[in-house]
């Protein structure tokens, strides 16, 4: 499979910088890919899969992403076994494809097998361990299920804070994911508080110009604009808050709330 061999070496990751190449790269690793030259011998070519899933992803191309990611999965228990980091970490992939395509049922069921297995495998206080309990409280959370999604961000930003530090951005990601979930369940005085906190946080540890620090001090600014414009201890306006508030809450956390496909 010199074909094979040859484009594995040169197609590139899926770094924005690199999508024009990828691109031109795609129809022919995709066509490489249906051969059944290559299907015989896929099990060589795992990371090239892996890497054509992520580029496509990037893409929004999530149909076929997703019957990728179910292939490198199924390779990856074959080859490595079910409970190996690699098969967890695919496993994590295909939920993430099911979330890119608001199957959140489908997403949460994955996310939950990949929760338990990373505590048995990894331990409770590994940091993948966290990222997978951050990803099932963020479907939660798409769920609208905020009770569900606050007791697990709650967990993770307690851990990371005693794992990786209270200034760590895993530990920040975690503190906005928590003010998001407050946000939605009309805890808006809570909300603006820790939303503020990260902010500034993020402002002394990343430089004001870097995207998370601009991303929440924007959203900072946007809920106080918002709360100034109403009476706080109406009960009435705080939940008329939340609800007109929420398609930009939507939007926020699309960037804010933590889908981190880890791969090796």
């Amino acid at each position: 499979m010199k074909t094979a061999d040859r484009l594995s070496e040169v197609f590139p990751n899926n770094d924005h910088a690199n999508r024009q190449a990828w691109r031109e790269y795609l129809p022919h690793a995709l066509s490489l890919i249906a051969e059944d030259g290559f299907q015989k011998e896929q099990e060589k070519y795992i990371d090239l899969i892996r890497n054509v899933c992520s580029c496509l992803s990037s893409d929004g191309r999530w149909k076929e992403a997703e019957e990728l990611e179910v292939q490198v999965l199924d390779l990856r228990k074959r080859v490595l076994g079910p409970e190996h980091p690699d098969t967890l970490t695919s496993m994590a992939n295909l939920a993430s494809v099911y979330w890119d395509q608001e199957r959140w049922k489908e997403a949460e069921v994955l996310e939950a097998q990949v929760l338990e297995l990373h505590k048995q495998v990894l331990g409770p206080e590994h940091p993948d361990t966290l990222t997978s309990l951050a990803n099932l409280a963020s479907t939660y959370w798409d769920q609208g299920r905020w009770k569900e999604a606050e007791e697990l961000e709650v967990q993770v930003l307690e851990l990371r804070k005693r794992v990786l530090g209270p200034e760590h951005p895993e530990t920040l990601t975690s503190m906005a994911n928590l003010a998001f979930t407050w946000k939605g369940q009309g805890k808006v005085k809570k909300a603006l508080a820790l939303i503020k906190q990260c902010a500034e946080l993020r402002r002394n540890l990343l430089g004001p110009n870097h995207p998370d620090t601009i991303s929440s001090s924007d959203t900072f600014s946007h809920w106080e604009s918002a709360v100034d414009s109403l009476t706080w201890y109406s009960r009435q306006n705080i939940l008329a808050f939340s609800l007109l508030a929420f398609p930009c809450l939507y939007f926020f956390s699309k960037t804010l709330l933590e889908r981190r496909v880890c791969d090796s």
